[in-house]
């Protein structure tokens, strides 16, 4: 009985570990990300220009590079060839977000 009654706390506090970490994977996390750090620099949202001429706008990030690349690049660290650039490297739970909330802005 006391093994059935462990297993059970085990299983609730893996269910409760899991929640949190799709709930990361949001658009609205990714949101949250890019209005933190991007958004200084480039306009995030679904209309707009960009604070700063040469950067993308986010609207305009999958029709510009193929979504595995923009995954690769967050994963590895966004280097440009610019300096004002910062260099970014993101947990895989902030790209499945960034990514949730970037392909959210084609959808509407």
């Amino acid at each position: 009985m006391r093994f059935v009654a462990t297993a059970g706390l085990l299983v609730a506090v893996l269910l409760g570990v899991c929640g949190p970490a799709t709930a990361q994977s949001t658009p609205e996390k990714g949101e949250e990300i890019a209005a933190r750090l991007c958004s200084r620099c480039h306009a995030i949202g679904r209309k707009g220009d960009s604070p700063m001429g040469v950067a993308p706008t986010f609207r305009s990030l999958p029709k510009r590079y193929p979504v595995e690349n923009l995954a690769e690049a967050f994963a590895e660290g966004i280097v440009t060839g610019h300096p004002a650039m910062p260099r970014f490297v993101f947990t895989p739970a902030e790209i499945d977000a960034l990514l949730a909330y970037i392909d959210s802005l084609d959808e509407q």
